[in-house]
């Protein structure tokens, strides 16, 4: 069951029990009015059931609220729901009328709420959002991509920051050995749940747990490991994990599978595809494949090629995205490596059909200057940062022109680079603690959603301290006015 939220309270009407009432200048009620509550009212009640029974279901601006509470604070479920307990600003934020001395929802509750706020509809608001805050432009457009003949085209205008970053999953560094080790002690314990009715009726089968547990152990406590021994120990893994899924056959013909929990059948399944992949890696000498497994809680989770210094492969979600102004757009995620030189077409649209014209130029990383996007830069006049293809010209000062436009397009380039550092230092996109996909995907829109709004807050601050100044300025050229009227006026007293 779910009902529908009324208008947002003002900040005078809040009662609290204990006297006083809300400043309007805090930053929580400031950030009140900056998301569209009531926009996306109607689309998060869809995803909820629709029954007259039960409980009535928390609100958008509870959930949504709470998520960005939590990621802006950066404090765990349990800690954020004691925030929001003990501060009146952050439950006015989350829309109550008046303070309440008790905990708003349980901490578990962050979890349902990560599900039906999904990354499409947090992306809709970062859109929402971002179309009024962008100074460039005055109204969004309506028209579409083809112009027609008639009309003229508009001209380009604005800067577009394009890049790509990976974010980390709260994973274990993955190797062969650790991968199968685990897969090992898992199937073992859905061995013993599977005997479990038949204790005391028939024997166990043998599982080796002991000895298995004895050989990894001899070898992970090795500094320094050949390459002839770890390919022996995996060997030996992989036939103990075989072993169990063959015990694990013949247990499900005399018990059911049912017995199992959900995730003790997930991650039966999810053994299986990595005892396939090992398998197949040891028989061709490889150490690649495709859709490879590196965590067995979250099979989601691909290996992604970053070539950075501190980590050449990083484990996560990759993630394209765009910079207007300071304000991010969050463009593509997805959990399997791709080349993000392709998406910059895409981006260059979303461009056009947010504001209603191309950018006159897109600051991007080398690897986008390829030739099909240079051939779709040059179609619709937009200049691509870098250094031309081809010899260098020339004439010397021809050179000396294209290395200063290099060097400024790089410095117009770092903006989006300190996003990404923001959002990993200052947020936790450096490593994500969900365990989900979609949770997942819903922390990292998150995520940009938080930043954005920490944009516009400090353009607000900027933009009120810029009137108080320009009002004590003023004020204070008042005075002296006033004093030189004053001071005339005694001047013509004393002279008559």
């Amino acid at each position: 069951m779910y009902r529908y939220k009324k208008n947002q309270l003002e900040f005078e009407d809040f009662h609290l029990p204990f006297g006083g009432k809300l400043r309007s200048d805090n930053r929580w009620v400031k950030l009140t009015r900056l998301i569209p509550w009531e926009e996306f009212e109607s689309r998060y009640a869809k995803t909820l059931k629709r029954s007259g029974r039960g409980n009535p279901a928390k609100s958008v601006q509870v959930a949504l609220g709470s998520l960005i509470i939590k990621e802006r604070l950066g404090t765990s479920d349990e800690e954020t729901v004691e925030q929001i307990r003990e501060n009146p600003y952050l439950q006015y934020f989350l829309g109550f009328k008046e303070y309440v001395d008790e905990a708003p929802f349980h901490p578990t509750l962050f979890v349902h709420f990560r599900k039906r706020i999904n990354k499409q509809m947090v992306c809709e608001i970062i859109e929402f959002v971002n179309k009024k805050a962008v100074s460039q432009i005055n109204e969004p457009s309506d028209k579409t991509d083809t112009d027609s003949d008639d009309e003229p085209k508009p001209q380009n205008k604005g800067k577009l920051l394009v890049d790509a970053t990976c974010s980390p999953a709260d994973i274990t560094f993955p190797t062969d050995l650790k991968l199968l080790n685990k897969a090992r002690e898992k199937s073992e314990q859905i061995i013993d749940v599977l005997h479990h009715p038949h204790k005391g009726k028939m024997k166990k089968p043998r599982t080796y747990r002991k000895r298995a547990r004895k050989d990894f152990l001899s070898v992970a406590k090795n500094k320094r490991l050949s390459k002839s021994k770890r390919r022996k120990m995996i060997r030996k893994q992989i036939g103990y994990v075989s072993r169990n899924l063959k015990t694990i056959k013949m247990l499900s013909e005399q018990s059911s599978l049912k017995l199992l929990s959900k995730l003790q059948y997930k991650n039966l399944l999810v053994i299986h595809e990595l005892l396939r992949q090992q398998k197949w890696m040891h028989e061709q000498r490889v150490n690649r494949i495709d859709d490879r497994i590196v965590s067995i809680s979250q099979p989601h989770v691909r290996p992604i090629k970053r070539g950075k210094a501190h980590a050449s492969t990083e484990f996560g979600a990759k993630i394209s995205a765009s910079l207007v102004d300071g304000y991010c757009f969050l463009d593509r995620l997805d959990w399997n490596n791709y080349n993000e030189s392709g998406d910059l077409e895409d981006q260059i649209k979303a461009y056009r059909k947010r504001f209603g014209f191309y950018p006159s130029s897109v600051h991007a990383d080398k690897i986008y200057r390829n030739r099909s996007n240079i051939k779709f830069c040059n179609t619709h006049g937009i200049r691509l940062s870098g250094p031309r293809l081809g010899r260098p010209p020339k004439q010397l000062s021809k050179q000396y022109q294209q290395q200063k436009q290099s060097r400024q397009d790089e410095i117009d380039r770092i903006p989006i680079e300190g996003k990404f550092g923001q959002a990993k230092r200052r947020f936790s996109l450096s490593r994500i603690m969900c365990k989900l996909a979609k949770t997942s995907e819903t922390t990292i829109a998150i995520i940009f959603l938080v930043m954005n709004l920490e944009k516009m807050l400090k353009v607000l601050l900027l933009f009120f301290s810029d009137c108080w100044d320009i009002t004590l300025l003023c004020l204070n050229c008042l005075k002296i006015e006033q004093k030189d009227i004053s001071q005339l006026q005694i001047i013509d007293v004393k002279s008559k």
